[in-house]
C-alpha cells in the first residue's frame, strides 16, 4: 500500500467504498440531512444533479424535501469548499469550512482575477457592491449584481461578476440562497445561518476534523486519497492522518446482492480517490469520463459502472448498459430509473 491507501482496483475496496458512499450494499440513509452528514459532501456544481445524488443514497426522498433541508430549514448549505468546486455541506460546518478554504481559494484565483482585469482595489471595490447590494436588496441573481457590478468597472459579461461573487462568499460575507425560477440567487451569510454555536475548529484541527468526515464517507483511503478530493497539500493530511485509520476492507465482509443506483452527473463518488477511474471498467471509462472535466450520469451495480443513463427534460430515463446483465439487474435498473422519474416530479 502507497500513501494514496488500498489498491483501489481490489473488489473488497471498492465494495466498502461504495458502502461508505452509500451506493451499495443496500445502504440508504432516511433523508437528505443524513446523506450529506455520511457522506461529506455532495458534489454540487450542478444544483439538479446534487439533488439526484441524494435521492440515490436515500429512501423515498422527494425534490420538495431537498429545497426545505436548502432554503427553509437551512441545514444543508451550497458553497465553495473542497477543490474549489460548489458542495452541498451541513450548516453546522460552513464558519470552520470556509475559515480553512476560504483564505486559499481565494489566493489561488489571484492569477485569473488579474486576467478578467479585476485588481485588488477592483475587487475590494466590487465586495462592497455585492455586500451593500443583498443587504439592501438581497435575494439577488447573479445577473442582477452583475447590473450593479458594472457601475464600478467590473465587465458584465463572461465571467467577471461570478468571480466577484465566489470572491466575497469565501469572504464569508455572502452565500447562496433561495433559488428563483431554477436560478440561484445571493443572500448576505450573516442573514442565512446563525453565528457558530461554539468552538471552531481552526488550522491543523480543522484539517484533523475534515480527515475524520472524509474517512467516515469515504474509507478506506489513505492521505493522498484525501488530498486529491479535499485540494489541500498532501502533507497537511499527513501531519495528522490517524494511526488507526481504515486502510483495508473488511476481510468478514461476505458477497452481497446486487445493488443498482442511478447516480448523477458529476456525482462525488467518481472523486474521492486518487484513482478516480478505479470503479469503471477500462474499456468504459470514456463513456463516464471522455474528458475535459466531464462526468456522465451512470448506472452503478455494486459500485462498480455498469452503463449510463440521460432524462431528457420531457421525456423517460435512457440507459445504455455496457453489457447484458442477469435479470434481476434489469429489473433493478427499471425500478431506479421509475424512482429517478418519481423524483423530479415530487
Amino acid at each position: 500500500m502507497t500513501d494514496g491507501g488500498p489498491a483501489a482496483a481490489d473488489g473488497g475496496v471498492l465494495l466498502a467504498r461504495a458502502r461508505a458512499q452509500c451506493v451499495a450494499g443496500g445502504v440508504r440513509c432516511a433523508g437528505a440531512e443524513e446523506v450529506v452528514e455520511r457522506v461529506f459532501a455532495v458534489q454540487a456544481q450542478d444544483v439538479e444533479a446534487a439533488a439526484l445524488g441524494l435521492r440515490a443514497r436515500a429512501y423515498g426522498l422527494t425534490r420538495t424535501a431537498v429545497r426545505e433541508a436548502l432554503e427553509e430549514r437551512r441545514t444543508l448549505f451550497r458553497g465553495w469548499f473542497m477543490r474549489g468546486t460548489l458542495h452541498l455541506v451541513p450548516a453546522a460546518d460552513v464558519h470552520w469550512l470556509l475559515a480553512l478554504y476560504g483564505p486559499r481559494l481565494a489566493s489561488r484565483t489571484g492569477r485569473r482575477y488579474r486576467d478578467l482585469g479585476l485588481d485588488e482595489d477592483l475587487c475590494e471595490r466590487a465586495e462592497r457592491v455585492v455586500v451593500d447590494a443583498v443587504a439592501a436588496h438581497g435575494p439577488l441573481t447573479r445577473a442582477e449584481l452583475a447590473e450593479r457590478l458594472a457601475r464600478v468597472g467590473v465587465e458584465p459579461a463572461g465571467q467577471a461578476p461570478i468571480h466577484v461573487i465566489r470572491r466575497t462568499a469565501l469572504a464569508g460575507l455572502v452565500c447562496h440562497g433561495p433559488l428563483r425560477a431554477g436560478e440561484p440567487t445571493y443572500v448576505a451569510l450573516h442573514d442565512w445561518l446563525p453565528p457558530p454555536a461554539g468552538p471552531q475548529p481552526a488550522g491543523d484541527d480543522a484539517v484533523r476534523e475534515l480527515v475524520r468526515r472524509y474517512l467516515r464517507g469515504y474509507g478506506p483511503a489513505g492521505p493522498d486519497d484525501f488530498a486529491a478530493w479535499s485540494g489541500l497539500p498532501p502533507g497537511a493530511a499527513r501531519r495528522v492522518w490517524p494511526q488507526d485509520a481504515e486502510t483495508a476492507a473488511d476481510p468478514t465482509a461476505g458477497p452481497t446482492a446486487p445493488d443498482v443506483r442511478l447516480l448523477p452527473a458529476y456525482d462525488n463518488y467518481w472523486l474521492g480517490w486518487r484513482d478516480r477511474d478505479a470503479a469503471i471498467p477500462p474499456e468504459s471509462v470514456r463513456a463516464v469520463r471522455p474528458g475535459g472535466g466531464q462526468i456522465r450520469a451512470a448506472v452503478t451495480v455494486n459500485g462498480r459502472a455498469a452503463g449510463t443513463w440521460t432524462r431528457p427534460r420531457r421525456g423517460n430515463v435512457q440507459v445504455r448498459m455496457f453489457a447484458e446483465g442477469p435479470d434481476r439487474v434489469a429489473a433493478d435498473v427499471t425500478a431506479e430509473a421509475a424512482d429517478v422519474a418519481r423524483f423530479q416530479q415530487s
